[in-house]
């Protein structure tokens, strides 16, 4: 009889956000073996690699070089993240305007106030 044991691997998508929390901490290109070493997963270098490469593809990470290999940089801040992924799922989504305004209405009174003070800033008014 066989024992299940927990699985004790972590989800991609996690491991992509502690490496893009690593990198934005310092504030300038790190290879792969030192965020694999701020990380302590004790993953292969060729691992440690990929993961880099993958986000580098997508545009998530810039890339300079760095003696035989390179050196990895976010492109945007986490916010600027996050703000990127929500303009591209609003985009990818024919009935914006409903969109808009489920979103808008799930929003607390305090979060409503932010982007209506944004708004009256972009249009040149005062908050």
């Amino acid at each position: 009889m066989s024992v299940a044991r927990p699985c004790t691997r972590r989800q991609h998508g996690e491991l992509v956000a502690d490496v893009l929390a690593v990198l934005w901490e310092p504030g300038r290109p790190m290879t792969a073996h030192v965020v694999n070493a701020a990380l302590g997963t004790g993953l292969a270098r060729t691992t440690m690699a990929t993961i880099l490469t993958r986000p580098h593809e997508k545009g998530t990470l810039r890339r300079v070089p760095a003696g035989r290999g390179f050196a990895y940089e976010p492109v945007e801040d986490a916010a600027g993240l996050t703000a990127g992924r929500t303009r591209r799922e609003l985009e990818s989504d024919p009935r914006r305007d409903l969109v808009l305004k489920r979103f808008v209405s799930s929003l607390s009174e305090d979060d409503e106030e932010t982007p209506r003070r944004l708004l009256l800033e972009a249009e040149g008014g005062s908050a």
